[in-house]
Protein backbone atom coordinates (compact mmCIF):
# COMPACT_ATOMS: atom_id res chain seq x y z
CA UNK A 1 0.00 0.00 0.00
CA UNK A 2 1.37 3.15 -0.52
CA UNK A 3 0.40 6.57 0.48
CA UNK A 4 0.19 10.47 0.05
CA UNK A 5 -0.17 13.39 1.84
CA UNK A 6 -0.56 17.03 1.21
CA UNK A 7 -0.12 19.67 3.98
CA UNK A 8 -0.58 23.36 4.52
CA UNK A 9 -2.20 24.77 1.92
CA UNK A 10 -3.33 28.43 1.97
CA UNK A 11 -6.90 26.99 1.35
CA UNK A 12 -7.87 23.45 0.48
CA UNK A 13 -11.25 23.29 -1.22
CA UNK A 14 -13.30 20.39 -0.34
CA UNK A 15 -16.64 21.25 -2.74
CA UNK A 16 -18.52 19.01 0.25
CA UNK A 17 -22.06 19.84 0.68
CA UNK A 18 -21.52 22.60 2.82
CA UNK A 19 -18.73 24.06 0.80
CA UNK A 20 -15.96 23.48 3.36
CA UNK A 21 -12.72 25.42 2.85
CA UNK A 22 -9.61 24.57 5.07
CA UNK A 23 -7.15 27.44 5.72
CA UNK A 24 -3.45 25.68 6.14
CA UNK A 25 -5.41 21.86 5.49
CA UNK A 26 -4.55 19.22 3.88
CA UNK A 27 -5.14 15.31 3.00
CA UNK A 28 -4.50 11.60 3.34
CA UNK A 29 -4.87 9.42 0.51
CA UNK A 30 -4.15 5.68 0.50
CA UNK A 31 -3.99 3.53 -2.81
CA UNK A 32 -5.37 6.22 -4.70
CA UNK A 33 -8.41 7.15 -2.37
CA UNK A 34 -8.90 9.57 0.59
CA UNK A 35 -9.04 8.36 3.97
CA UNK A 36 -8.46 12.17 6.05
CA UNK A 37 -9.17 15.80 5.36
CA UNK A 38 -8.56 18.43 7.56
CA UNK A 39 -6.23 21.22 9.07
CA UNK A 40 -2.72 19.50 8.61
CA UNK A 41 -1.91 19.62 12.21
CA UNK A 42 -4.65 17.24 12.29
CA UNK A 43 -3.45 14.64 9.69
CA UNK A 44 -0.32 12.11 9.67
CA UNK A 45 2.80 13.33 10.46
CA UNK A 46 3.97 11.94 7.11
CA UNK A 47 3.56 9.29 3.81
CA UNK A 48 5.37 7.57 1.51
CA UNK A 49 5.28 10.78 -0.75
CA UNK A 50 4.62 14.12 0.41
CA UNK A 51 3.64 17.36 -1.02
CA UNK A 52 4.10 20.41 0.44
CA UNK A 53 1.29 23.26 -0.53
CA UNK A 54 2.18 26.26 0.84
CA UNK A 55 1.15 29.02 -0.49
CA UNK A 56 -0.92 26.92 -2.75
CA UNK A 57 -4.81 26.58 -3.42
CA UNK A 58 -5.74 22.93 -3.37
CA UNK A 59 -8.80 21.98 -5.37
CA UNK A 60 -10.57 18.86 -6.32
CA UNK A 61 -9.49 17.68 -10.05
CA UNK A 62 -11.34 19.75 -12.69
CA UNK A 63 -14.15 17.73 -15.07
CA UNK A 64 -14.19 18.76 -18.86
CA UNK A 65 -18.31 17.48 -19.36
CA UNK A 66 -17.70 18.46 -23.36
CA UNK A 67 -14.80 18.24 -26.22
CA UNK A 68 -14.07 17.51 -29.46
CA UNK A 69 -10.40 16.44 -29.03
CA UNK A 70 -9.57 15.97 -32.70
CA UNK A 71 -10.19 19.19 -33.68
CA UNK A 72 -6.86 20.62 -31.70
CA UNK A 73 -5.56 19.89 -35.43
CA UNK A 74 -7.64 22.83 -37.17
CA UNK A 75 -7.36 25.61 -34.47
CA UNK A 76 -7.94 29.31 -36.38
CA UNK A 77 -8.14 27.36 -39.83
CA UNK A 78 -8.76 30.22 -42.58
CA UNK A 79 -12.47 30.49 -43.73
CA UNK A 80 -13.81 29.31 -40.40
CA UNK A 81 -12.44 31.79 -38.49
CA UNK A 82 -15.55 34.36 -38.68
CA UNK A 83 -18.45 31.71 -39.29
CA UNK A 84 -21.62 30.43 -37.48
CA UNK A 85 -22.25 26.56 -36.29
CA UNK A 86 -23.70 25.44 -39.80
CA UNK A 87 -21.22 27.75 -41.73
CA UNK A 88 -18.38 26.71 -39.62
CA UNK A 89 -19.00 23.20 -39.59
CA UNK A 90 -19.53 23.28 -43.19
CA UNK A 91 -15.90 24.62 -44.08
CA UNK A 92 -14.23 21.95 -41.99
CA UNK A 93 -16.23 18.98 -42.63
CA UNK A 94 -13.88 18.29 -45.85
CA UNK A 95 -10.71 18.67 -43.81
CA UNK A 96 -12.02 16.43 -40.83
CA UNK A 97 -12.78 13.38 -43.70
CA UNK A 98 -9.26 13.01 -44.03
CA UNK A 99 -8.72 12.14 -40.54
CA UNK A 100 -6.85 8.72 -39.82
CA UNK A 101 -6.30 6.92 -36.00
CA UNK A 102 -2.46 8.51 -36.09
CA UNK A 103 -4.44 12.09 -36.44
CA UNK A 104 -7.00 10.68 -33.77
CA UNK A 105 -4.54 9.16 -31.45
CA UNK A 106 -2.24 12.13 -31.55
CA UNK A 107 -4.80 14.98 -31.32
CA UNK A 108 -6.64 13.30 -27.87
CA UNK A 109 -3.20 13.05 -26.57
CA UNK A 110 -2.57 16.68 -26.87
CA UNK A 111 -5.89 17.85 -26.20
CA UNK A 112 -5.80 15.49 -22.90
CA UNK A 113 -2.59 17.25 -21.67
CA UNK A 114 -3.76 20.71 -22.78
CA UNK A 115 -6.69 20.02 -20.30
CA UNK A 116 -4.35 18.13 -17.27
CA UNK A 117 -1.97 21.11 -17.44
CA UNK A 118 -4.93 23.30 -16.44
CA UNK A 119 -5.93 21.42 -13.78
CA UNK A 120 -8.49 18.89 -15.54
CA UNK A 121 -8.50 15.23 -13.87
CA UNK A 122 -11.81 13.79 -15.95
CA UNK A 123 -12.47 14.52 -19.31
CA UNK A 124 -15.40 13.43 -21.46
CA UNK A 125 -14.68 13.59 -25.33
CA UNK A 126 -17.34 13.75 -27.84
CA UNK A 127 -15.98 12.59 -31.54
CA UNK A 128 -18.53 11.70 -34.26
CA UNK A 129 -16.58 11.23 -37.48
CA UNK A 130 -14.41 7.69 -37.74
CA UNK A 131 -13.04 8.22 -41.23
CA UNK A 132 -10.24 6.08 -43.24
CA UNK A 133 -10.71 3.31 -40.21
CA UNK A 134 -10.05 5.58 -37.46
CA UNK A 135 -11.76 4.31 -34.27
CA UNK A 136 -12.63 4.68 -30.74
CA UNK A 137 -9.43 2.54 -29.88
CA UNK A 138 -7.17 5.35 -30.92
CA UNK A 139 -8.81 7.83 -28.32
CA UNK A 140 -8.25 5.65 -25.76
CA UNK A 141 -4.55 4.47 -26.57
CA UNK A 142 -3.68 8.50 -26.93
CA UNK A 143 -5.47 8.86 -23.80
CA UNK A 144 -3.20 6.32 -22.01
CA UNK A 145 -0.19 8.68 -22.45
CA UNK A 146 -1.30 10.99 -20.36
CA UNK A 147 -3.10 9.54 -16.91
CA UNK A 148 -6.24 11.35 -16.83
CA UNK A 149 -9.80 9.94 -16.36
CA UNK A 150 -11.42 9.84 -20.26
CA UNK A 151 -14.72 8.76 -21.25
CA UNK A 152 -14.91 8.91 -24.97
CA UNK A 153 -18.18 9.04 -27.02
CA UNK A 154 -19.29 6.74 -29.90
CA UNK A 155 -20.05 9.64 -31.60
CA UNK A 156 -22.45 9.31 -34.83
CA UNK A 157 -23.72 11.44 -37.78
CA UNK A 158 -26.47 8.76 -39.95
CA UNK A 159 -27.96 11.49 -42.26
CA UNK A 160 -25.95 13.22 -44.99
CA UNK A 161 -27.19 16.21 -46.91
CA UNK A 162 -29.00 13.95 -50.04
CA UNK A 163 -31.18 12.80 -46.94
CA UNK A 164 -31.61 16.82 -45.57
CA UNK A 165 -29.01 16.76 -42.77
CA UNK A 166 -25.93 18.78 -42.70
CA UNK A 167 -22.73 16.65 -43.29
CA UNK A 168 -21.29 15.55 -46.66
CA UNK A 169 -23.02 12.18 -47.71
CA UNK A 170 -19.69 10.67 -47.48
CA UNK A 171 -18.96 11.99 -43.52
CA UNK A 172 -21.69 9.81 -42.14
CA UNK A 173 -22.28 6.17 -41.50
CA UNK A 174 -24.63 3.53 -41.80
CA UNK A 175 -27.02 3.32 -38.60
CA UNK A 176 -26.15 -0.99 -38.56
CA UNK A 177 -23.07 -0.57 -38.51
CA UNK A 178 -22.91 2.81 -35.86
CA UNK A 179 -24.87 0.64 -33.15
CA UNK A 180 -22.67 -2.95 -33.77
CA UNK A 181 -19.75 -0.37 -33.02
CA UNK A 182 -21.27 1.15 -30.03
CA UNK A 183 -21.72 -2.46 -28.56
CA UNK A 184 -18.06 -3.05 -29.24
CA UNK A 185 -17.30 -0.31 -27.96
CA UNK A 186 -19.03 -0.19 -24.29
CA UNK A 187 -17.87 -4.27 -24.45
CA UNK A 188 -14.29 -3.78 -24.97
CA UNK A 189 -13.60 -0.69 -22.83
CA UNK A 190 -16.21 0.82 -20.70
CA UNK A 191 -15.11 0.23 -17.02
CA UNK A 192 -18.38 1.24 -14.54
CA UNK A 193 -16.46 0.38 -11.25
CA UNK A 194 -15.92 2.98 -8.88
CA UNK A 195 -12.28 5.17 -9.41
CA UNK A 196 -12.46 3.66 -13.65
CA UNK A 197 -10.02 5.93 -15.64
CA UNK A 198 -11.59 4.87 -19.25
CA UNK A 199 -15.53 4.96 -19.59
CA UNK A 200 -17.62 4.59 -23.48
CA UNK A 201 -20.33 6.79 -23.58
CA UNK A 202 -22.61 7.21 -26.75
CA UNK A 203 -23.32 10.05 -28.46
CA UNK A 204 -24.77 10.74 -31.53
CA UNK A 205 -23.63 14.15 -32.94
CA UNK A 206 -27.08 16.38 -33.64
CA UNK A 207 -30.74 16.78 -34.78
CA UNK A 208 -29.32 17.65 -38.09
CA UNK A 209 -27.06 15.28 -38.54
CA UNK A 210 -28.70 11.53 -37.45
CA UNK A 211 -32.43 10.07 -37.90
CA UNK A 212 -35.08 10.06 -35.29
CA UNK A 213 -35.02 6.12 -35.10
CA UNK A 214 -31.11 6.22 -34.51
CA UNK A 215 -32.02 8.45 -31.65
CA UNK A 216 -34.59 6.00 -30.07
CA UNK A 217 -32.21 3.25 -30.97
CA UNK A 218 -29.10 4.56 -29.10
CA UNK A 219 -31.12 5.57 -26.44
CA UNK A 220 -32.48 1.95 -25.88
CA UNK A 221 -28.65 0.23 -26.21
CA UNK A 222 -27.11 2.65 -23.96
CA UNK A 223 -29.75 1.88 -21.02
CA UNK A 224 -29.15 -1.68 -21.88
CA UNK A 225 -25.70 -1.64 -21.82
CA UNK A 226 -25.59 1.02 -18.58
CA UNK A 227 -24.08 3.56 -20.01
CA UNK A 228 -24.89 7.57 -20.97
CA UNK A 229 -26.23 9.10 -23.35
CA UNK A 230 -24.81 12.96 -24.96
CA UNK A 231 -25.77 15.07 -27.80
CA UNK A 232 -25.48 18.44 -29.04
CA UNK A 233 -28.75 20.26 -28.61
CA UNK A 234 -30.41 23.58 -28.77
CA UNK A 235 -26.59 25.33 -29.81
CA UNK A 236 -27.89 27.86 -32.30
CA UNK A 237 -31.31 29.52 -33.45
CA UNK A 238 -30.39 27.52 -36.87
CA UNK A 239 -30.30 24.19 -35.33
CA UNK A 240 -33.85 25.66 -33.69
CA UNK A 241 -35.36 26.16 -37.17
CA UNK A 242 -34.10 22.72 -38.70
CA UNK A 243 -36.38 21.17 -35.82
CA UNK A 244 -39.06 22.83 -36.09
CA UNK A 245 -39.21 22.17 -40.05
CA UNK A 246 -38.11 18.72 -39.57
CA UNK A 247 -39.61 17.56 -36.58
CA UNK A 248 -42.40 20.33 -35.83
CA UNK A 249 -40.89 20.31 -32.37
CA UNK A 250 -38.23 22.69 -30.69
CA UNK A 251 -35.15 20.54 -29.46
CA UNK A 252 -36.18 19.65 -26.41
CA UNK A 253 -39.78 18.53 -27.50
CA UNK A 254 -37.70 16.50 -30.18
CA UNK A 255 -35.02 14.94 -27.67
CA UNK A 256 -37.79 14.23 -25.33
CA UNK A 257 -40.47 12.44 -27.97
CA UNK A 258 -37.05 10.11 -29.00
CA UNK A 259 -36.59 9.29 -25.22
CA UNK A 260 -33.58 11.40 -24.92
CA UNK A 261 -34.76 12.83 -21.33
CA UNK A 262 -33.32 11.80 -17.63
CA UNK A 263 -30.60 11.63 -15.26
CA UNK A 264 -28.53 9.22 -17.48
CA UNK A 265 -28.61 12.21 -20.39
CA UNK A 266 -26.80 15.37 -20.92
CA UNK A 267 -27.19 18.02 -23.17
CA UNK A 268 -23.93 20.28 -24.75
CA UNK A 269 -25.22 23.57 -25.00
CA UNK A 270 -28.30 24.28 -24.22
CA UNK A 271 -29.17 27.58 -25.38
CA UNK A 272 -32.21 28.40 -26.91
CA UNK A 273 -33.81 26.61 -23.97
CA UNK A 274 -37.38 27.82 -23.09
CA UNK A 275 -38.25 28.50 -19.63
CA UNK A 276 -40.96 25.29 -19.25
CA UNK A 277 -38.11 23.09 -21.07
CA UNK A 278 -35.44 24.22 -18.22
CA UNK A 279 -38.39 23.08 -15.49
CA UNK A 280 -38.55 19.80 -17.61
CA UNK A 281 -34.97 19.06 -17.35
CA UNK A 282 -34.49 20.13 -13.91
CA UNK A 283 -37.09 17.73 -13.03
CA UNK A 284 -35.94 14.54 -14.66
CA UNK A 285 -32.58 15.42 -14.17
CA UNK A 286 -30.96 15.67 -17.50
CA UNK A 287 -27.67 17.33 -17.68
CA UNK A 288 -25.88 20.61 -19.46
CA UNK A 289 -22.36 21.16 -20.43
CA UNK A 290 -22.29 24.94 -20.48
CA UNK A 291 -19.38 25.81 -22.89
CA UNK A 292 -19.50 29.48 -23.19
CA UNK A 293 -16.13 30.00 -25.06
CA UNK A 294 -17.29 28.06 -28.04
CA UNK A 295 -20.64 29.92 -27.83
CA UNK A 296 -19.26 33.32 -27.92
CA UNK A 297 -16.75 32.08 -30.77
CA UNK A 298 -19.44 31.12 -33.01
CA UNK A 299 -22.20 33.85 -32.25
CA UNK A 300 -24.63 31.21 -30.78
CA UNK A 301 -25.69 32.94 -27.88
CA UNK A 302 -26.01 32.88 -24.03
CA UNK A 303 -27.04 29.37 -22.11
CA UNK A 304 -29.41 30.20 -19.08
CA UNK A 305 -27.43 28.92 -16.93
CA UNK A 306 -28.99 31.03 -13.53
CA UNK A 307 -31.95 29.22 -14.76
CA UNK A 308 -30.50 25.72 -14.71
CA UNK A 309 -28.84 26.25 -11.41
CA UNK A 310 -32.44 27.58 -9.83
CA UNK A 311 -34.38 24.61 -11.68
CA UNK A 312 -32.00 21.79 -10.62
CA UNK A 313 -30.29 21.07 -13.47
CA UNK A 314 -27.12 19.49 -13.54
CA UNK A 315 -24.45 21.55 -14.95
CA UNK A 316 -20.71 21.49 -15.72
CA UNK A 317 -18.48 23.35 -17.81
CA UNK A 318 -17.12 21.93 -21.12
CA UNK A 319 -14.05 23.71 -23.30
CA UNK A 320 -15.46 22.31 -26.53
CA UNK A 321 -13.91 21.79 -29.62
CA UNK A 322 -10.38 22.86 -30.36
CA UNK A 323 -11.05 24.66 -33.52
CA UNK A 324 -14.54 26.19 -31.46
CA UNK A 325 -12.80 27.85 -28.67
CA UNK A 326 -9.64 27.34 -29.54
CA UNK A 327 -8.36 26.45 -26.20
CA UNK A 328 -8.06 23.54 -24.03
CA UNK A 329 -7.80 25.32 -20.38
CA UNK A 330 -10.47 24.16 -18.23
CA UNK A 331 -10.12 27.04 -15.58
CA UNK A 332 -9.83 29.71 -17.98
CA UNK A 333 -13.38 28.07 -19.07
CA UNK A 334 -14.55 28.09 -15.33
CA UNK A 335 -13.26 31.96 -15.30
CA UNK A 336 -15.23 32.72 -18.75
CA UNK A 337 -18.59 30.62 -17.24
CA UNK A 338 -18.79 32.77 -14.40
CA UNK A 339 -18.53 36.01 -16.59
CA UNK A 340 -20.97 34.72 -19.28
CA UNK A 341 -23.36 33.95 -16.72
CA UNK A 342 -23.09 37.90 -15.34
CA UNK A 343 -23.23 39.03 -19.00
CA UNK A 344 -26.76 36.95 -18.66
CA UNK A 345 -28.05 39.28 -16.78
CA UNK A 346 -27.31 42.27 -17.18
CA UNK A 347 -30.00 45.13 -18.56
CA UNK A 348 -31.54 43.97 -21.56
CA UNK A 349 -30.03 40.51 -22.34
CA UNK A 350 -33.31 38.90 -20.92
CA UNK A 351 -32.33 36.75 -18.15
CA UNK A 352 -32.70 37.60 -14.22
CA UNK A 353 -31.30 36.38 -11.34
CA UNK A 354 -28.30 37.52 -8.80
CA UNK A 355 -25.02 37.35 -10.49
CA UNK A 356 -22.84 34.03 -10.39
CA UNK A 357 -19.82 33.68 -8.14
CA UNK A 358 -16.52 32.59 -8.36
CA UNK A 359 -17.19 29.86 -6.09
CA UNK A 360 -20.01 28.73 -7.84
CA UNK A 361 -18.33 28.77 -10.94
CA UNK A 362 -15.48 26.42 -9.42
CA UNK A 363 -18.52 24.20 -8.08
CA UNK A 364 -19.39 23.64 -11.57
CA UNK A 365 -16.15 22.95 -12.72
CA UNK A 366 -15.45 20.28 -10.64
CA UNK A 367 -18.45 18.57 -8.40
CA UNK A 368 -21.12 19.62 -11.17
CA UNK A 369 -19.36 18.00 -13.85
CA UNK A 370 -19.01 14.79 -11.91
CA UNK A 371 -22.59 15.05 -11.48
CA UNK A 372 -23.24 15.86 -15.04
CA UNK A 373 -20.99 12.20 -15.90
CA UNK A 374 -22.87 10.54 -13.43
CA UNK A 375 -19.43 10.11 -10.80
CA UNK A 376 -19.68 10.22 -7.32
CA UNK A 377 -16.67 8.91 -6.78
CA UNK A 378 -15.15 12.53 -8.10
CA UNK A 379 -15.52 16.28 -7.89
CA UNK A 380 -15.01 16.84 -4.08
CA UNK A 381 -11.84 16.32 -1.49
CA UNK A 382 -13.98 14.24 0.66
CA UNK A 383 -13.23 10.84 2.56
CA UNK A 384 -13.48 7.62 0.49
CA UNK A 385 -13.51 9.94 -2.69
CA UNK A 386 -10.18 8.98 -5.30
CA UNK A 387 -7.67 11.15 -4.82
CA UNK A 388 -7.90 13.37 -7.68
CA UNK A 389 -6.95 16.67 -6.94
CA UNK A 390 -5.25 20.13 -8.57
CA UNK A 391 -2.75 22.65 -6.78
CA UNK A 392 -2.34 26.39 -8.10
CA UNK A 393 0.26 28.60 -6.92
CA UNK A 394 -1.02 32.01 -5.47
CA UNK A 395 2.20 33.54 -4.99
CA UNK A 396 2.90 34.95 -8.45
CA UNK A 397 2.37 38.38 -10.28
CA UNK A 398 -1.41 37.11 -11.32
CA UNK A 399 -2.97 36.92 -7.75
CA UNK A 400 -0.78 39.64 -6.16
CA UNK A 401 -3.12 41.31 -4.24
CA UNK A 402 -5.80 38.74 -4.28
CA UNK A 403 -7.94 39.23 -0.99
CA UNK A 404 -9.51 35.75 -1.67
CA UNK A 405 -7.47 32.99 -2.40
CA UNK A 406 -9.95 30.42 -3.38
CA UNK A 407 -11.97 33.32 -5.43
CA UNK A 408 -8.81 34.72 -7.04
CA UNK A 409 -8.34 31.49 -8.91
CA UNK A 410 -11.16 32.42 -11.24
CA UNK A 411 -11.10 35.97 -11.13
CA UNK A 412 -7.71 36.39 -11.60
CA UNK A 413 -6.61 33.49 -14.10
CA UNK A 414 -4.14 30.91 -13.30
CA UNK A 415 -0.91 30.00 -14.88
CA UNK A 416 -0.42 25.72 -15.20
CA UNK A 417 -1.47 23.71 -12.19
CA UNK A 418 1.81 23.08 -10.04
CA UNK A 419 1.17 19.21 -9.35
CA UNK A 420 -2.21 17.28 -10.80
CA UNK A 421 -2.82 14.28 -9.04
CA UNK A 422 -5.28 11.27 -10.49
CA UNK A 423 -6.11 8.47 -7.84
CA UNK A 424 -2.37 10.28 -5.96
CA UNK A 425 -0.53 9.60 -9.40
CA UNK A 426 1.28 12.50 -11.00
CA UNK A 427 -0.12 13.70 -13.74
CA UNK A 428 1.46 17.29 -13.75
CA UNK A 429 4.47 17.56 -11.61
CA UNK A 430 5.55 21.52 -10.91
CA UNK A 431 3.82 22.52 -13.67
CA UNK A 432 5.07 19.92 -16.35
CA UNK A 433 3.65 16.70 -17.74
CA UNK A 434 4.65 13.52 -15.69
CA UNK A 435 3.75 10.94 -18.06
CA UNK A 436 4.48 12.34 -21.22
CA UNK A 437 7.17 14.52 -23.78
CA UNK A 438 5.33 17.63 -24.02
CA UNK A 439 7.34 18.31 -26.98
CA UNK A 440 7.19 15.13 -28.51
CA UNK A 441 3.45 15.50 -28.03
CA UNK A 442 3.73 18.48 -29.89
CA UNK A 443 6.12 18.54 -32.74
CA UNK A 444 3.94 14.89 -34.17
CA UNK A 445 0.70 16.79 -33.59
CA UNK A 446 1.84 19.60 -35.57
CA UNK A 447 3.17 17.56 -38.07
CA UNK A 448 0.05 15.74 -38.54
CA UNK A 449 -2.01 19.14 -38.04
CA UNK A 450 0.28 20.90 -40.94
CA UNK A 451 -0.52 17.57 -43.29
CA UNK A 452 -4.04 17.63 -43.07
CA UNK A 453 -5.14 21.13 -43.79
CA UNK A 454 -2.24 21.45 -46.49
Amino acid sequence: MTTLLVRNAAALVTMDDEGTEISGGGLFARDGWIEQVGPSAELPATGDEVIDATNMVVVPGLVNTHHHLYQSLTRAVPGAQDAGLFDWLTSLYPIWMKLTPDHVRSATAVGLAELALSGCTTAFDHQYMWPNGSRIDDQFEGASAIGIRFEASRGSMSVGESSGGLPPDAAVEAEDAILADCIRAIDEFHDPRPGAMQRVVVAPCSPFSVSADLMKETARLARDKGVRLHTHLAETADEQDFCREQYGKRPVEFAESVEWIGNDVWFAHAVHVADDEVRRLGASGTGVAHCPTSNMRLASGIAPIGRYLAAGVPVGVGVDGSASNDSGNLLAETRMAMLMARLSVAPGVGQSGPQLSARQALRMATRGGAAVLGRDDIGSLEVGKACDFATFAIDDLAHSGSADAVAGLVFCGSEAAREVRVSGRAVVADGTLAQADATALRREHTELSQLLVE
